[in-house]
């Protein structure tokens, strides 16, 4: 046993030796150190499993690339569901339906008197020519609506008269207003928000009443939040910011006092009523013109196309029409000594009701050029000619004690 053990620890000996030698002699012939030596095989071994190494990152690349963009599409459909509304298209005209055609001659009134007052008091252009109803025309859904309410309650008193119809207009617009501000509570409310500015709440309900593009927007909102919150949600980003930021992304369109784009009125009315920054960051980028300050800024962007993008949401047209008729009403407006102004016949027609007090006959002449002249210089091309027509009325009234 002794003589055994002995053989073996000489072996072992000579193989450690051996393999000393070996390792010098290949470190003297490729003048290499030991450690780099090592450093050189590894080297090669790396090099050599390079190549699978490259072949399999990419396969995880492409399968990682598949699986995202199917779960990127069930995202967005199972969000597209969550924020489906009814959609129903309305553009520029209302009816009202008469009880005969004898009512007809009682509100066109003694040599035009009554649909004259009726016309200057709502704003709206009135067509008789129709069997059996008469049909409100105007780019402005909220006034169309007053006139219509307005001569459904005439025709139900029966008293039509210049008076009785400045009287119901006065009234219904008052109640028009209390309406609108109840349905910008329940388009809150619907969103589970809760508590917002009176003001921004009153805002929210002239949605109700106005259309961008053909599409209705409160239904556009009310979707679009929806849909905000259903990505939110899946996406793991802050929700209320979203729901915000959804919410209250066109308050602009119906912000009437200031200047600027309604992305630019819409973030200044936030700022006013010290909104978090994070939501007025998502009001501002929700037309990219601003980089995207967040995640949820970008879900907002992509919420809105999504509803404004589906099929038959929106009509181009429209807007357009819409633009150049508040141009042709503001060219009015901005002059001194003008109440108010109404674009009617498809804005073929500008009235423009004027203070008697500031401005005379002989002024009210000279004001229907200068402002044929601004809108001649407004539009290079115009398809028709635009009538100006002042109107200045002066009333003179007194009241007995009696």
């Amino acid at each position: 046993m002794a003589t055994s053990q002995t053989q073996l620890d000489t072996q072992k000996k000579k193989l450690e030796e051996k393999q000393e030698e070996l390792i010098d002699k290949l470190s003297k012939v490729a003048k290499l150190s030991p450690a780099d030596a090592k450093k050189l095989l590894l080297e090669e071994w790396e090099h050599k499993l390079a190549e699978d190494l490259a072949k399999r990152i990419k396969a995880k690349e492409e399968e990682l690339k598949s699986k995202s963009e199917e779960i990127a599409k069930e995202m967005l459909v199972d969000s597209m569901k969550h924020g489906a509304t009814d959609y129903v298209a309305e553009f520029t005209l209302s009816t009202v339906s008469l009880p005969n055609d004898d009512y007809k001659g009682r509100i066109i009134g003694k040599d035009g008197r009554n649909i004259r007052a009726f016309e200057l008091a709502t704003g709206v252009d009135v067509d008789l020519e129709e069997e059996g109803v008469i049909r409100l025309s105007s780019f402005d859904a909220v006034k169309r609506e007053i006139a219509k309410i307005s001569l459904e309650r005439l025709i139900r008193d029966g008293r039509i008269q210049p008076e009785r119809i400045e009287e119901i207009v006065a009234k219904t617009k008052s109640e028009l207003e209390k309406t609108m501000f109840k349905a910008g509570e329940e388009l809150a409310h619907k969103v589970d928000v809760y508590n917002l500015p009176p003001e921004v709440v009153a805002l929210l309900g002239k949605f109700k009443y106005r259309y961008s593009y053909g599409q209705n927007l409160i239904l556009h909102t009310l979707e679009e939040t929806k849909i905000g919150i259903a990505l939110a949600h899946e996406l793991g980003a802050d929700v209320n910011v979203v729901k915000l930021g959804c919410l209250l992304h066109d308050i602009g369109k119906v912000v009437t006092d200031g200047e600027g784009s309604h992305v630019d009125l819409g973030v200044e009315l936030l700022k006013k009523h010290r909104f978090p920054e994070a939501v007025i960051g998502a009001v501002a980028a929700h037309h990219e013109d601003i980089p995207f300050p967040s995640v949820e800024a970008v879900i907002v962007y992509i919420s809105d196309a999504i509803s404004g993008g589906r099929p038959g949401a929106r009509h181009e047209d429209f807007e357009q029409y819409l633009k150049r008729i508040k141009t042709i009403e503001e060219a009015a407006r901005s002059k001194k000594g003008v109440k108010e102004a109404y674009a009617l016949q498809a804005g073929r027609e500008l009235r423009v009701i004027v203070k008697p007090d500031e401005i005379s006959d002989d002024e009210a002449t000279i004001l229907a050029e200068k402002i044929k002249d601004e809108l001649e210089e407004k539009f290079d091309v115009f398809p028709g000619q635009i009538k100006v027509t002042i109107i200045r009325e002066f009333r003179a009234e007194s009241t007995t004690k009696i």
